[in-house]
């Protein structure tokens, strides 16, 4: 077994649950990390044979960029994405923060974090 992870991706998105965050928007890091064996790709050379981080990094832009009011409500479609479109993916955890929520205090960031296992 081995892991993939693809780390502080950068999105500007419109989630959240207040209705000024769905019209001016935050920043965003999403981080995932996949297990996978990756004993053939490291034998073969073969990127269809591994976990493409480019592929990864797609699904998260797509998803990002799908309003919803609840951080785990992306994070599980992104969660969906990754077990549907690649298959050697066995397991699966992603983080999504929202940096300086406008939660009334000085916030660096709200994270959530959510696991999957095929």
């Amino acid at each position: 077994m081995g892991i993939i992870r693809v780390t502080n991706i950068q999105v500007y998105a419109y989630h959240g649950c207040l209705v000024e965050e769905g019209k001016i928007g935050s920043d965003y890091r999403v981080d995932v990390m996949v297990k996978a064996n990756l004993q053939p790709s490291a034998k073969s050379d073969n990127l269809r044979e591994t976990v493409d981080y480019v592929h990864v990094n797609r699904i998260v832009k797509e998803e990002m960029s799908i309003r919803s009011k609840l951080l785990e409500h992306v994070a599980k479609r992104i969660l969906d994405r990754i077990f549907d479109e690649i298959e050697i993916a066995k397991e699966a955890t992603v983080e999504v923060s929202k940096i300086n929520p406008p939660i009334g205090g000085n916030v660096e960031m709200v994270t959530i974090a959510m696991s999957q296992t095929r």
